[in-house]
């Protein structure tokens, strides 16, 4: 089985860290019950960009069309919220897949939300 390439996306590795800052997270979720779905994301791009979309992905898959819901992996948040589970879910697919870049950001991201909260 093919598994798809993909590279780190730097803008929302940047907003994940500016809402974090702005204490924009929630820190115990199943993120199985509350990662958006089909209907969320659809409803979301119906009064957002492809760019504010790209924003809440880690990853960005190659070969996958621009302005395309294939283009984007590793969701890490509600289109409100950072999720802790959101993040440590990233990190565990992308280690599982050996996307290391994704996996490395996944990880420094939830290190900085847990040293967020603590201060």
């Amino acid at each position: 089985m093919a598994v798809a390439t993909y590279s780190l996306n730097d803008g929302a590795v940047a907003r994940a860290r500016r809402l974090i800052d702005a204490r924009q997270y929630v820190l115990d979720s199943d993120w199985g019950d509350v990662q958006p779905r089909a209907a969320a994301e659809n409803a979301f791009l119906e009064s957002h960009t492809w760019d504010e979309y790209a924003e809440w992905h880690l990853g960005l898959t190659e070969g996958a069309g621009e302005q395309t819901k294939a283009r984007y992996g590793f969701g890490y948040g509600d289109f409100k919220r950072v999720h802790r589970t959101g993040l440590i879910a990233c990190v565990y697919r992308a280690a599982e897949w050996g996307h290391k870049e994704v996996e490395l950001a996944a990880h420094d991201l939830l290190q900085h939300l847990d040293a967020t909260r603590s201060t």
